[in-house]
């Protein structure tokens, strides 16, 4: 991830606020604009504030739900078109945001890192959709997740 480390400058297209050139390869944590509703509710609902996680290959970040809201409320964070392909052969868009790790917080990190397998699905017209699988490894939460959780624990007393 070539941007990985690389600081928030402000950015024309953002008017102004800051963040990264658009096509900028880095860890985000990522939200689709159609679960925005379903989550607020159910925060809403429960009282119990939502977390987003979004784990690497070797690394983990976190995002509070209310601080994404803002992030995109405020225009800091704009969405991005992404096509979906089903193993039917159906293609979806969706608009989902991406989060730049700087506005999180970090999970943790590899202490094993996972096996990668290739896999594939074979849709119903023959096409070929290969992919990933990531098997086993382990991963050891840091102070600043843990200290979030414990944060949420104690509110919740």
């Amino acid at each position: 991830m070539p941007d990985y480390g690389t600081a928030l400058k402000p950015q024309k297209r953002l008017d102004g606020k800051v963040g990264l050139k658009k096509n900028a390869v880095l860890p985000t944590i990522i939200l689709k604009e159609e679960d925005r509703k379903p989550l607020q509710a159910w925060q809403d609902a429960n009282e119990v504030p939502i977390h987003i996680w979004h784990v690497f290959y070797d690394v983990a970040f976190g995002i509070a739900f209310d601080k994404a809201q803002k992030l995109i409320e405020e225009g800091y964070i704009q969405p991005t078109e992404q096509i979906f392909q089903a193993p039917g052969g159906a293609t979806t868009r969706k608009s989902l945001y991406k989060f730049y790790y700087h506005y999180g917080f970090p999970l943790g990190d590899a202490l094993e890192e996972p096996k990668l397998t290739a896999k594939h699905i074979v849709d119903k017209n023959g096409h070929i959709l290969p992919y990933v699988h990531f098997e086993g490894g382990t991963m050891s939460l840091r102070d600043e997740a843990l200290g979030v959780l414990r944060k949420m624990a104690n509110a919740e007393d």
